[in-house]
C-alpha cells in the first residue's frame, strides 16, 4: 500500500480515556514537593506539530489506567492522580466548569510533553522519561496563548516494570476504549508468540487494509488525535493513525511498542520501535519514508540478517530525531 507523504499537522494535544470524573478522589495524603499554584505563574504555551536487560513482567494485555485516589493533589478546579506512577502514567481532571481552552504539562527528567484537557474527564499521560522526577502542571487559558498554572504537583518516580509506559492505553493509543480494535489484534495475532511475528502480522494487516486519507490529511483541524476504532471501522487515515493503529494493536498483545514522533528528514512524523526478548529494542520496526510504510525485516532482529536498502535508511542517525515517546 503506498502512502502520500506525512504532512505536518498542527494541533492541539486532546483526547479523553476516561470520562466522567468527579470532584473527589481521595485526600491528598503523599510526601510530594507540592509548588506554587497561584494563577499568577503564567507561562506561553505554542501548540505543537504532531506527525502523522530484562523483559517486561508478566502483566494483564488489557491493562486500563485507573484513578485511585491514593495519591493526589486537589483544588477546586482539578485534580491529579499521581497513585500509579509506578505503573508509568499520570491521570488529570479538570473538575470546574469552564470554557476556556486547558492544558497539562508532564514534565521528566529530560523532555516536557504538552496535552490539551477535556474537562470533566480523566485524561491519562505516559511517563515516558522512565524514572526520575516529575512535574505536572494543569494550566487554563488567560488570552491567546497565555496560560496560567491553576494546579501542580512534584514527584519521582519508580517503574515498576521499564516497559510499563508503553504497554498501556493513553491519550495517543487509547485501545483501553477501542474493542474492536483489540479483536482484530487477537485474531492476527492468534497462535504467535515470538513479538516480531506479532508485528508483521499486524504490520501487514495494517498496509494491506488502511487506505491514505489525502482529504483528510489536507483538512484535519487542531485538536485531532487518533480514534482507533474509527480509523480500523473506515479503513482510511492519516500518518498518525497508521502508526497509533499498530501500536494500540500490538500493546494489547502485551508487546512494549513506543509510538515515536519526531523527524526523518526533514518531515515531521511517526514511528514505531518495538522490543523482544531475543532482539531488545528494534527502533524503526515500522516507519514511513516518505511514500509508504516499511517494515524492518524480522528476520534482521532475529537471526541477524537485514535489508540493506531498509537499514542504510534507518541506520544513519541524521535521518531518524526523536522528539516525543508515547
Amino acid at each position: 500500500m503506498k502512502a502520500a507523504f506525512c504532512h505536518v499537522l498542527p494541533f492541539v494535544l486532546a483526547l479523553s480515556l476516561l470520562s466522567g470524573c468527579g470532584g473527589t478522589a481521595g485526600e491528598a495524603e503523599t510526601e510530594a514537593e507540592f509548588v506554587d499554584e497561584t494563577p499568577l505563574d503564567v507561562v506561553s504555551l505554542e501548540e505543537e506539530a504532531v506527525a502523522l536487560a530484562e523483559g517486561p513482567a508478566a502483566l494483564d494485555t488489557l491493562l486500563q489506567p485507573v484513578a485511585s485516589g491514593v495519591l493526589t493533589k486537589e483544588n477546586e478546579k482539578a485534580v491529579i492522580d499521581y497513585s500509579n506512577t509506578k505503573d508509568g502514567y499520570v491521570m488529570v481532571c479538570y473538575t470546574a466548569a469552564t470554557s476556556k481552552r486547558l492544558k497539562a504539562q508532564v514534565k521528566g527528567p529530560t523532555t516536557t510533553y504538552t496535552y490539551n484537557l477535556v474537562q470533566g474527564e480523566w485524561d491519562t499521560f505516559p511517563l515516558s522519561d522512565g524514572n526520575g522526577s516529575y512535574q505536572v502542571v494543569v494550566y487554563e487559558n488567560i488570552s491567546g496563548t497565555k496560560y496560567a498554572t491553576t494546579l501542580s504537583v512534584r514527584f519521582d518516580v519508580t517503574l515498576e516494570d521499564e516497559f510499563a509506559p508503553f504497554l498501556r492505553p493513553n491519550q495517543y493509543v487509547d485501545y483501553g476504549v477501542a474493542p474492536n480494535t483489540v479483536a482484530k489484534a487477537e485474531e492476527l495475532t492468534e497462535g504467535k508468540t515470538d513479538p516480531l511475528e506479532k508485528v508483521q502480522a499486524v504490520y501487514d494487516f495494517v498496509v494491506q487494509n488502511i487506505t491514505y486519507d489525502r482529504q483528510l490529511a489536507a483538512t484535519v483541524q487542531s485538536g485531532y488525535l487518533p480514534v482507533l476504532d474509527t480509523v480500523l471501522a473506515n479503513k482510511t487515515g492519516i500518518c498518525f493513525d497508521y502508526a497509533s493503529l499498530m501500536t494500540g494493536m500490538l500493546r494489547s498483545q502485551g508487546v512494549p511498542c513506543k509510538l515515536v514522533v519526531g523527524y526523518a528528514g526533514t518531515a515531521y512524523h511517526a514511528w514505531i520501535s518495538v522490543w523482544s526478548e531475543e532482539t531488545g529494542w528494534v527502533d524503526g520496526a515500522i516507519y514511513f519514508d516518505g511514500v509508504s510504510w516499511q517494515r524492518m525485516d524480522p528476520t534482521f532482529a532475529s537471526s541477524g540478517r537485514q535489508s540493506m536498502a531498509i537499514m542504510k535508511y534507518i541506520g544513519d542517525g541524521s535521518n531518524y530525531t526523536t522528539k516525543y515517546l508515547y
